[in-house]
């Protein structure tokens, strides 16, 4: 049953980078830990496309003490931020890593690994079918600046499409 439900939640709702990300961390990750380390980043990058779904997911992190803000004022990439702000807050409260270079045995080979993959033609229906779809040829542009920040923990490097 639940394969059969994640699959429909891929299927219908779309899958998510950080989801696509995680088979390139398997050596040093499982993949539970590492969508949670890549969720945020991935937030950020979505956060335009998927407002309504960071306001709920966003008054949950609020109620219980992890977003400060109003996120009713926030809209775009400044709500993706307040709520990728909280979900960092609550990995830090669980002691859960926050960062890839917080693993032990992380390397550039993970993230030149995970964009490689993402170029992959077997894995491009996973590109297009995020909330925020992308095309192979836009990997470098837009994934890797996520990748970096998921490094270094520095939202500030991830772009916006248009």
């Amino acid at each position: 049953l639940a394969t059969d439900l994640g699959g429909y939640a891929i299927m219908v709702g779309g899958t998510n980078g950080a989801h696509l990300t995680s088979f390139s961390l398997v050596d040093i990750a499982s993949h539970g830990r590492a969508c949670g380390i890549m969720n945020p980043y991935y937030t950020v990058f979505f956060a335009p496309a998927i407002e309504n779904k960071l306001r709920i997911v966003g008054d949950i992190f609020r109620r219980i003490g992890f977003i400060s803000k109003d996120l009713d004022k926030l809209k775009g990439r400044e709500l993706g931020l307040a709520v990728a702000d909280g979900m960092v807050a609550f990995s830090k409260s669980i002691n859960s890593p926050t960062t890839l270079a917080e693993l032990p045995g992380f390397s550039e080979q993970h993230i030149e690994r995970a964009l490689a993959a993402a170029k992959d033609p077997q894995l491009d229906m996973k590109l297009k079918n995020m909330p925020v779809p992308l095309k192979a040829a836009l990997v470098d542009e837009y994934m890797a600046p996520i990748l970096a920040a998921a490094k270094t923990g520095d939202f500030s490097l991830i772009k916006n499409m248009n």
